[in-house]
């Protein structure tokens, strides 16, 4: 985290420790903002900052947040493939891609940089926590923009699978193209009414029983697009706790991911013009 001294018009802040206990005492506690300068947790460009050190205006300091406790998430993360610029890695359900909200150290970002030794280590597109599969991962910083930027001009081809009800009805295949809002604090998306902004093929792969294997192609990449398309048509993905109903929260039930996973990856190499195709290890329990 990094912190920046704003005007002291009332000129209240005479020292270091008196402006950091006016900012996060409330938050944390006085106690442990002291204990985090006696520690030196806080540093400025020249190292540890002491708590008597005069207030300066404009000033930046940096330090470390404590992470909350996290339940572990007890599935390994594969890795497809490495090279020095890129780590495509086959993420399990449940993990988060990136540090966000109350995941952060059990995030796939943070497990790969720890594991592999790569603390710059970045992704270049995000997964859904709940959906398994392949996750592109940058290693190199100034890599970063050319490989993001295949995914903002949409010349990345991805392939999900999918578990979910067999319907006779249903005609398949189906390319449905629908208009697709989420509205923030909710965790569920909504078609609406409006011009398309998502896109998604379907095909039925195989058939057992009342279920199905589905074949899903994103031409778009709204949130839950997928989840809300196989939604739509009748078909809710296996496991799925937000479509058709958000199940009420509580402890994750690992024996019941969501059935729908990231198969594929292809794309032509930035910088080596290298067609480049992946494919998942990772299996669906839906239909074992």
């Amino acid at each position: 985290m990094r912190v920046r001294f704003p005007e002291d018009p009332e000129g209240v802040w005479g020292t270091l420790r008196d402006h950091l206990l006016d900012r996060y005492a409330g938050a944390i506690g006085a106690g442990r903002v002291e204990d985090m300068l006696v520690s030196g947790r806080f540093v400025g460009t020249d190292g540890p900052v002491g708590g008597d050190e005069p207030y300066a205006v404009g000033r930046y300091l940096w330090f470390h947040r404590d992470f909350p406790a996290e339940t572990p998430v007890p599935f390994p993360i594969g890795v497809v493939h490495r090279d020095e610029r890129i780590i495509v890695a086959d993420k399990p359900h449940f993990l988060s891609t990136m540090p966000r909200g109350r995941h952060v150290t059990e995030t796939a970002t943070a497990r790969l940089r720890r594991d592999l030794g790569l603390p710059t280590l970045q992704p270049a597109h995000r997964l859904d926590r709940l959906t398994a599969g392949l996750v592109l991962f940058v290693v190199r910083e100034e890599d970063r923009g050319a490989y993001q930027t295949l995914f903002r001009d949409r010349v990345v081809r991805k392939e999900y699978e999918a578990v979910a009800p067999y319907d006779p009805a249903v005609g398949l295949p189906v390319t449905v193209r629908s208009r697709i809002e989420k509205e923030r604090g909710v965790m569920a998306a909504r078609e609406v009414a409006g011009e398309p902004n998502s896109e998604s093929r379907i095909a039925l792969v195989e058939r057992r029983g009342g279920l199905g294997r589905y074949r899903l192609v994103p031409e778009t990449g709204r949130t839950h697009q997928l989840r809300v398309h196989m939604n739509a048509l009748g078909l809710p993905i296996l496991h799925d706790p937000i479509y058709p109903v958000v199940r009420a929260d509580g402890p994750e039930d690992f024996s019941r991911p969501l059935q729908l996973l990231a198969r594929t990856l292809e794309f032509t190499d930035p910088f080596t013009g290298v067609a480049m195709r992946f494919e998942s290890r990772s299996a669906l329990s839906g239909l074992a």
